[in-house]
Protein backbone atom coordinates (compact mmCIF):
# COMPACT_ATOMS: atom_id res chain seq x y z
CA UNK A 1 0.00 0.00 0.00
CA UNK A 2 1.47 3.39 -0.96
CA UNK A 3 1.87 6.28 1.48
CA UNK A 4 -1.14 8.11 0.04
CA UNK A 5 -3.37 5.12 0.64
CA UNK A 6 -2.01 4.66 4.16
CA UNK A 7 -2.64 8.33 4.96
CA UNK A 8 -6.15 8.12 3.52
CA UNK A 9 -6.91 5.03 5.59
CA UNK A 10 -5.57 6.72 8.72
CA UNK A 11 -7.73 9.78 8.13
CA UNK A 12 -10.80 7.59 7.59
CA UNK A 13 -10.09 5.65 10.77
CA UNK A 14 -9.65 8.87 12.74
CA UNK A 15 -12.90 10.26 11.36
CA UNK A 16 -14.77 7.11 12.34
CA UNK A 17 -13.25 7.19 15.81
CA UNK A 18 -14.19 10.82 16.32
CA UNK A 19 -17.71 10.17 15.04
CA UNK A 20 -18.08 7.24 17.43
CA UNK A 21 -16.82 9.35 20.31
CA UNK A 22 -19.30 12.10 19.44
CA UNK A 23 -22.13 9.58 19.37
CA UNK A 24 -21.06 8.23 22.73
CA UNK A 25 -21.47 11.63 24.37
CA UNK A 26 -24.65 11.87 26.39
CA UNK A 27 -26.50 15.12 25.81
CA UNK A 28 -27.32 17.15 28.92
CA UNK A 29 -29.52 20.16 28.21
CA UNK A 30 -29.63 22.04 31.52
CA UNK A 31 -32.46 24.62 31.42
CA UNK A 32 -33.44 27.29 33.96
CA UNK A 33 -35.71 30.37 33.93
CA UNK A 34 -33.33 32.46 36.07
CA UNK A 35 -31.23 35.33 34.73
CA UNK A 36 -27.46 35.03 34.05
CA UNK A 37 -26.51 37.22 37.02
CA UNK A 38 -28.27 34.97 39.53
CA UNK A 39 -25.93 32.78 41.53
CA UNK A 40 -27.65 29.47 40.94
CA UNK A 41 -27.55 30.24 37.21
CA UNK A 42 -23.80 30.79 37.47
CA UNK A 43 -23.50 27.60 39.53
CA UNK A 44 -24.53 25.64 36.43
CA UNK A 45 -21.11 26.45 34.97
CA UNK A 46 -19.46 25.04 38.09
CA UNK A 47 -21.49 21.87 37.58
CA UNK A 48 -20.47 21.63 33.93
CA UNK A 49 -16.78 22.20 34.63
CA UNK A 50 -16.69 19.73 37.52
CA UNK A 51 -18.53 17.04 35.57
CA UNK A 52 -16.19 17.44 32.61
CA UNK A 53 -13.25 17.13 35.02
CA UNK A 54 -14.65 13.96 36.60
CA UNK A 55 -15.95 12.37 33.38
CA UNK A 56 -13.99 13.96 30.54
CA UNK A 57 -15.67 13.72 27.16
CA UNK A 58 -18.64 11.71 28.41
CA UNK A 59 -21.27 14.48 28.34
CA UNK A 60 -22.34 17.17 25.89
CA UNK A 61 -23.39 19.76 28.50
CA UNK A 62 -25.55 22.59 27.18
CA UNK A 63 -26.56 25.41 29.53
CA UNK A 64 -29.69 27.50 28.92
CA UNK A 65 -30.73 30.39 31.19
CA UNK A 66 -33.47 33.05 31.18
CA UNK A 67 -36.10 30.59 29.96
CA UNK A 68 -34.42 30.60 26.55
CA UNK A 69 -35.11 26.88 26.04
CA UNK A 70 -38.19 26.37 28.24
CA UNK A 71 -40.13 29.00 30.18
CA UNK A 72 -40.69 28.82 33.92
CA UNK A 73 -43.25 26.13 34.60
CA UNK A 74 -42.44 24.20 31.43
CA UNK A 75 -39.01 22.94 32.44
CA UNK A 76 -40.21 20.02 34.57
CA UNK A 77 -42.53 18.86 31.78
CA UNK A 78 -39.57 19.08 29.41
CA UNK A 79 -37.55 16.76 31.64
CA UNK A 80 -40.38 14.28 31.97
CA UNK A 81 -40.90 14.23 28.20
CA UNK A 82 -37.18 13.89 27.56
CA UNK A 83 -36.88 17.25 25.75
CA UNK A 84 -34.35 18.42 28.35
CA UNK A 85 -32.26 16.46 30.80
CA UNK A 86 -31.63 18.77 33.77
CA UNK A 87 -33.16 21.70 35.63
CA UNK A 88 -33.67 23.02 39.14
CA UNK A 89 -36.86 21.74 40.81
CA UNK A 90 -38.32 23.51 43.84
CA UNK A 91 -39.85 21.79 46.83
CA UNK A 92 -42.99 23.76 46.03
CA UNK A 93 -43.27 22.16 42.59
CA UNK A 94 -42.71 18.72 44.11
CA UNK A 95 -45.49 19.44 46.60
CA UNK A 96 -47.85 20.20 43.73
CA UNK A 97 -47.18 16.72 42.37
CA UNK A 98 -46.98 14.87 45.72
CA UNK A 99 -49.16 16.84 48.17
CA UNK A 100 -47.93 15.18 51.39
CA UNK A 101 -44.52 16.75 50.78
CA UNK A 102 -46.12 20.14 51.15
CA UNK A 103 -44.65 20.08 54.63
CA UNK A 104 -41.25 20.80 53.06
CA UNK A 105 -42.61 24.12 51.75
CA UNK A 106 -44.00 25.29 55.07
CA UNK A 107 -42.81 28.63 56.35
CA UNK A 108 -40.18 28.56 59.10
CA UNK A 109 -39.56 24.77 58.79
CA UNK A 110 -35.94 24.72 57.58
CA UNK A 111 -33.50 27.01 59.32
CA UNK A 112 -30.35 26.99 57.17
CA UNK A 113 -28.73 25.47 54.06
CA UNK A 114 -27.11 22.89 56.33
CA UNK A 115 -30.54 21.94 57.63
CA UNK A 116 -31.76 21.18 54.09
CA UNK A 117 -28.76 19.00 53.39
CA UNK A 118 -29.06 17.18 56.72
CA UNK A 119 -32.59 16.26 55.71
CA UNK A 120 -31.63 15.19 52.19
CA UNK A 121 -28.93 12.74 53.38
CA UNK A 122 -31.08 11.31 56.17
CA UNK A 123 -33.32 8.24 55.99
CA UNK A 124 -36.26 10.59 55.53
CA UNK A 125 -34.45 12.25 52.65
CA UNK A 126 -33.76 8.89 51.00
CA UNK A 127 -37.46 8.00 51.25
CA UNK A 128 -38.40 11.40 49.84
CA UNK A 129 -36.01 11.15 46.88
CA UNK A 130 -37.15 7.63 46.01
CA UNK A 131 -40.78 8.73 46.00
CA UNK A 132 -39.94 11.70 43.75
CA UNK A 133 -38.11 9.36 41.38
CA UNK A 134 -41.02 6.90 41.30
CA UNK A 135 -43.79 9.48 40.91
CA UNK A 136 -42.12 12.27 38.93
CA UNK A 137 -39.39 10.50 36.97
CA UNK A 138 -36.50 12.65 38.21
CA UNK A 139 -33.48 12.23 40.45
CA UNK A 140 -32.63 14.92 43.02
CA UNK A 141 -28.84 15.27 43.22
CA UNK A 142 -28.38 18.01 45.82
CA UNK A 143 -30.12 21.07 47.24
CA UNK A 144 -28.70 24.52 46.53
CA UNK A 145 -29.46 27.34 48.96
CA UNK A 146 -31.72 29.82 47.20
CA UNK A 147 -31.72 32.24 50.09
CA UNK A 148 -33.95 33.34 52.92
CA UNK A 149 -37.08 34.89 51.48
CA UNK A 150 -38.00 38.41 52.52
CA UNK A 151 -40.89 40.68 51.54
CA UNK A 152 -40.16 43.52 49.12
CA UNK A 153 -42.83 46.26 48.87
CA UNK A 154 -43.49 48.82 46.16
CA UNK A 155 -44.63 51.39 48.72
CA UNK A 156 -43.25 51.52 52.27
CA UNK A 157 -45.66 50.74 55.09
CA UNK A 158 -45.51 49.81 58.76
CA UNK A 159 -45.39 46.00 58.86
CA UNK A 160 -45.13 44.40 62.28
CA UNK A 161 -47.52 41.42 62.11
CA UNK A 162 -49.30 39.43 59.37
CA UNK A 163 -52.36 41.61 59.88
CA UNK A 164 -50.37 44.50 58.43
CA UNK A 165 -50.16 42.68 55.08
CA UNK A 166 -53.93 42.39 54.71
CA UNK A 167 -54.93 43.33 51.15
CA UNK A 168 -51.35 43.55 49.90
CA UNK A 169 -51.14 42.04 46.39
CA UNK A 170 -48.01 39.99 46.96
CA UNK A 171 -46.61 38.34 43.86
CA UNK A 172 -45.94 34.65 44.31
CA UNK A 173 -44.99 31.93 41.82
CA UNK A 174 -48.07 30.32 40.34
CA UNK A 175 -47.95 26.94 42.08
CA UNK A 176 -50.56 26.15 44.71
CA UNK A 177 -47.93 25.67 47.43
CA UNK A 178 -46.51 29.16 46.87
CA UNK A 179 -49.93 30.79 46.86
CA UNK A 180 -50.78 29.09 50.14
CA UNK A 181 -47.60 30.49 51.71
CA UNK A 182 -48.67 33.97 50.61
CA UNK A 183 -51.99 33.48 52.35
CA UNK A 184 -50.23 32.20 55.49
CA UNK A 185 -48.24 35.44 55.58
CA UNK A 186 -51.49 37.42 55.69
CA UNK A 187 -51.23 38.84 52.17
CA UNK A 188 -53.31 38.54 48.98
CA UNK A 189 -51.10 36.25 46.88
CA UNK A 190 -51.05 37.11 43.19
CA UNK A 191 -49.50 34.69 40.65
CA UNK A 192 -47.17 36.25 38.10
CA UNK A 193 -44.24 34.83 36.07
CA UNK A 194 -40.86 35.93 37.36
CA UNK A 195 -40.03 37.72 34.12
CA UNK A 196 -43.06 40.01 34.56
CA UNK A 197 -42.45 41.01 38.18
CA UNK A 198 -40.33 44.12 37.48
CA UNK A 199 -42.98 45.66 35.22
CA UNK A 200 -45.73 44.57 37.60
CA UNK A 201 -44.06 46.44 40.45
CA UNK A 202 -43.37 49.43 38.26
CA UNK A 203 -46.97 49.64 37.03
CA UNK A 204 -48.57 48.85 40.37
CA UNK A 205 -50.40 45.72 39.26
CA UNK A 206 -48.75 44.08 42.29
CA UNK A 207 -47.84 45.71 45.61
CA UNK A 208 -44.85 43.56 46.40
CA UNK A 209 -42.98 40.34 45.87
CA UNK A 210 -41.09 37.88 48.03
CA UNK A 211 -37.63 36.60 47.16
CA UNK A 212 -34.23 36.14 48.74
CA UNK A 213 -32.17 39.33 48.75
CA UNK A 214 -29.72 38.22 46.02
CA UNK A 215 -32.64 37.67 43.65
CA UNK A 216 -33.95 41.17 44.45
CA UNK A 217 -30.58 42.58 43.44
CA UNK A 218 -30.12 40.36 40.38
CA UNK A 219 -33.52 41.27 38.94
CA UNK A 220 -33.13 44.94 40.02
CA UNK A 221 -36.42 44.97 41.91
CA UNK A 222 -34.89 47.56 44.23
CA UNK A 223 -35.28 50.09 41.40
CA UNK A 224 -39.09 49.90 41.62
CA UNK A 225 -39.66 49.26 45.35
CA UNK A 226 -39.30 51.26 48.56
CA UNK A 227 -38.99 48.69 51.34
CA UNK A 228 -37.52 45.35 52.38
CA UNK A 229 -39.32 43.68 55.31
CA UNK A 230 -37.05 41.06 56.91
CA UNK A 231 -39.70 38.48 57.68
CA UNK A 232 -37.22 35.63 57.03
CA UNK A 233 -40.27 33.47 56.42
CA UNK A 234 -38.72 30.75 54.30
CA UNK A 235 -35.19 29.39 54.12
CA UNK A 236 -35.47 28.24 50.55
CA UNK A 237 -33.63 25.57 48.63
CA UNK A 238 -33.86 24.36 45.05
CA UNK A 239 -32.91 20.90 43.87
CA UNK A 240 -30.53 19.99 41.06
CA UNK A 241 -32.52 17.40 39.10
CA UNK A 242 -31.86 15.03 36.20
CA UNK A 243 -34.51 12.92 34.52
CA UNK A 244 -34.60 9.18 35.03
CA UNK A 245 -34.18 8.50 31.30
CA UNK A 246 -30.69 10.01 31.55
CA UNK A 247 -29.86 8.68 35.02
CA UNK A 248 -30.59 5.09 34.04
CA UNK A 249 -28.07 5.28 31.18
CA UNK A 250 -25.23 6.03 33.59
CA UNK A 251 -22.77 3.68 35.19
CA UNK A 252 -22.34 3.83 38.96
CA UNK A 253 -19.14 5.84 38.49
CA UNK A 254 -20.92 8.30 36.20
CA UNK A 255 -23.78 8.67 38.68
CA UNK A 256 -21.23 9.41 41.40
CA UNK A 257 -19.52 11.96 39.16
CA UNK A 258 -22.79 13.73 38.34
CA UNK A 259 -23.75 13.83 42.03
CA UNK A 260 -20.33 15.15 43.01
CA UNK A 261 -20.60 17.85 40.34
CA UNK A 262 -24.03 18.85 41.66
CA UNK A 263 -22.68 19.06 45.21
CA UNK A 264 -19.73 21.17 44.00
CA UNK A 265 -22.12 23.56 42.24
CA UNK A 266 -24.28 23.89 45.35
CA UNK A 267 -21.22 24.37 47.59
CA UNK A 268 -20.14 27.25 45.35
CA UNK A 269 -23.65 28.68 45.26
CA UNK A 270 -24.18 28.41 49.02
CA UNK A 271 -20.94 30.12 49.96
CA UNK A 272 -21.64 32.99 47.56
CA UNK A 273 -25.27 33.40 48.64
CA UNK A 274 -24.52 33.57 52.35
CA UNK A 275 -21.87 36.24 51.70
CA UNK A 276 -24.24 38.14 49.42
CA UNK A 277 -27.06 38.23 51.95
CA UNK A 278 -24.70 39.66 54.52
CA UNK A 279 -23.76 42.45 52.10
CA UNK A 280 -27.14 43.32 50.64
CA UNK A 281 -28.88 44.87 53.63
CA UNK A 282 -26.41 47.74 53.49
CA UNK A 283 -26.65 47.91 49.70
CA UNK A 284 -30.43 48.30 49.71
CA UNK A 285 -30.23 51.03 52.33
CA UNK A 286 -27.70 52.84 50.12
CA UNK A 287 -30.21 52.58 47.24
CA UNK A 288 -32.75 54.44 49.39
CA UNK A 289 -34.90 51.52 50.50
CA UNK A 290 -36.22 51.19 54.02
CA UNK A 291 -35.07 47.91 55.56
CA UNK A 292 -37.24 46.97 58.52
CA UNK A 293 -37.61 43.97 60.82
CA UNK A 294 -41.14 43.06 61.95
CA UNK A 295 -42.21 40.95 64.91
CA UNK A 296 -40.75 37.74 63.44
CA UNK A 297 -42.10 35.61 66.26
CA UNK A 298 -45.62 36.86 65.54
CA UNK A 299 -45.15 35.91 61.89
CA UNK A 300 -43.69 32.51 62.80
CA UNK A 301 -46.55 31.65 65.14
CA UNK A 302 -49.20 32.81 62.66
CA UNK A 303 -47.66 30.97 59.70
CA UNK A 304 -47.11 27.69 61.54
CA UNK A 305 -50.63 27.75 62.96
CA UNK A 306 -52.04 28.52 59.52
CA UNK A 307 -50.37 25.43 58.09
CA UNK A 308 -51.07 23.09 60.99
CA UNK A 309 -54.74 24.05 61.11
CA UNK A 310 -55.20 23.54 57.36
CA UNK A 311 -56.23 20.44 55.45
CA UNK A 312 -52.67 20.26 54.11
CA UNK A 313 -51.19 19.14 57.42
CA UNK A 314 -53.56 16.17 57.54
CA UNK A 315 -51.67 14.56 54.64
CA UNK A 316 -48.15 15.22 55.96
CA UNK A 317 -46.13 12.12 56.89
CA UNK A 318 -46.56 11.49 60.59
CA UNK A 319 -43.71 12.67 62.80
CA UNK A 320 -41.72 14.29 59.98
CA UNK A 321 -42.04 17.87 61.23
CA UNK A 322 -40.65 16.90 64.64
CA UNK A 323 -37.84 14.85 63.10
CA UNK A 324 -36.87 17.62 60.68
CA UNK A 325 -36.94 20.19 63.49
CA UNK A 326 -34.57 17.95 65.48
CA UNK A 327 -32.09 17.83 62.58
CA UNK A 328 -31.47 21.57 62.92
CA UNK A 329 -29.79 21.00 66.28
CA UNK A 330 -27.59 18.10 65.15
Amino acid sequence: MNLKAVASAAVSTLALTLAAQAQDKLELKYTVPSVPTDLHTQAMKVFAEKLEELAPGRFDIQLYDSGSLFAQGADLDALQRGNAEMTYVSFQLIADNIPEYGLLTAGYLFQSPEHYRAFMISDLGAEFKQRVSDDMGIQLLDTCYLGTRQINLRTARDVQTPEDLAGVKLRMPSSDAWLFLGQALGANPTPLPFGEVYLGLQAGTIDGQDNPLPSVEAAKFYEVTEQIVLTSHLVDGINVAVNNQTWEQLSDDEKAAMTEAAVASCDWNNEKRVAEEERLVSFFKEQGLEVTTPDVEAFRTHVQDYYLNSDRAASWPEGWVEKINAMAAE
